[in-house]
């Protein structure tokens, strides 16, 4: 059993922090930190079984963060917070001595440009005191690099080609809003699109390539359109058979219209203008304006489904595998009071701290969710709340 510092008082915290709290067997104790104290409370009194401390810290300031470290003495910090803070909040862990989980990768706030150089930059320092740090314990990255990881040592010989798909088949009922945090959202999906093609990145316009796909379980045919996504870039890193890699997402009509007038506006840029004698940055005053994604549980109906098709060779013939899990926004509410794309998030977050707190999954350094093995996750994650489908055969090419 072990104590946990949980970074971030979200959505996807306030389901890290029920599904530690569900995992007493783990779990010893539990801490949740944000710069907002009054949001960490507010998760915490909805736990019952157990009690939850909670703390203020500044997770841009590594000082704050090494004193609240010190004093609470976790085995784990599971980062949570902005994809801003990941370096600062490494760099207390390795002060201190204490091992690192996080969701997403390392974002300059000054550009929208995210990739695994900073963080993986961080590999020997790690190894050198003994420390792990795993990265993108989420649900892309994170589960689809493990059914990536399984499609390798389960079901082909050689993987050559991977397509990322994820769906958000559920409504909310808003005009516009975003599922997670709306910065970080929507800098990533106005960022430029690469994709991984013969040996390297190839770069396309912005939600310029799009598709149709007919979605398992009742979802059916969805538009999709292809994006830059990190977990790509670690994928053809340590599986280096992949000749192509392509990340495809979800989105209606309605919010590709309000995001191309909020962009033709200037409502999406990340640096300052004045405004009044005062400098802001668009995007964050966009934010300010924008539905807390958190506000959106109760109101969200529908399902997400996000998954991987791998293809490649078995036994010298092509073949083709698809793995995927289906979830329900208002089973989630029910359970942990937020939404599915939190969910999907923070479930995996907690059993990456699982596979490391009992040494399934340990080893000094900075790594890769695909880098370990795939079942010991698997077996927990379905328990958990995100059970996977496996079907062999025939499926759409890309």
């Amino acid at each position: 059993m072990s104590k946990v510092l949980i970074i971030g008082a979200g959505g996807v915290s306030r389901v890290v922090v029920h599904k530690c709290a569900q995992r007493s067997d783990i779990f010893s104790a539990i801490t949740l930190a944000s710069r907002t104290k009054s949001k960490c409370d507010a998760i915490a009194a909805e736990i019952k079984n157990i009690k939850i401390a909670t703390a203020q810290v500044d997770a841009d300031n590594v000082p704050e963060l090494v004193t609240l470290i010190k004093k609470e003495q976790p085995k784990l910090v599971i980062n949570v917070a902005l994809p801003y803070q990941d370096l600062t909040i490494m760099d207390a862990c390795l002060e201190t001595g204490v091992d690192y989980l996080d969701t997403a990768n390392y974002e300059p706030i000054e550009t929208a440009k995210f990739e695994y150089s900073w963080q993986w930059a961080y590999q020997e320092r790690f190894r050198e005191k003994g420390l792990m740090a795993l990265l993108g314990s989420g649900f892309d990255p994170g589960v689809t690099n493990v059914y990536t990881a399984l499609a390798a040592k389960d079901y082909l010989d050689v993987v050559e080609e991977i397509d990322i798909i994820d769906a958000n088949a559920g409504s909310h009922g808003q005009p516009f809003a975003t599922n997670f945090n709306p910065e970080i959202n929507i800098r990533e999906i106005t960022a430029a699109c690469r994709h991984w093609e013969d040996g390297c990145f190839v770069e396309t316009p912005a939600l310029s390539t799009k598709r149709s796909f007919d979605f398992p379980e009742g979802i059916g045919p969805m538009n999709i359109y292809r994006l830059y996504h990190e977990e790509m870039e670690s994928l053809v890193k340590h599986i280096p058979t992949i000749k192509k890699a392509q990340f495809w997402m979800t989105f209606s009509d309605n919010y590709l219209k309000h995001l191309e007038v909020l962009q033709n506006v200037g409502m999406t840029r990340i640096d300052e203008v004045e405004f009044q004698g005062q400098k802001i940055v668009p995007i964050q005053f966009l934010k300010a304006l924008l539905p807390d994604p958190a506000s959106l549980g109760p109101l969200t109906k529908g399902k997400t489904c996000i998954g991987v098709i791998a293809r490649g060779l078995k036994d010298g013939q092509r073949k083709q595998v698809y793995i995927y899990n289906i979830c329900d926004h208002e089973a989630c509410y029910a359970e942990t009071n937020s939404q599915a794309i939190s969910y999907t998030t923070g479930v995996p977050a907690v059993v990456g701290a699982i596979m490391m707190l009992t040494g399934k999954w340990y080893k000094p350094g900075v790594w890769n969710m695909e880098q370990f093995d795939p079942q010991p996750f698997l077996d927990e994650v379905g328990p958990m709340g995100l059970p996977y489908v496996v079907v062999e055969g025939e499926w759409p090419v890309l």
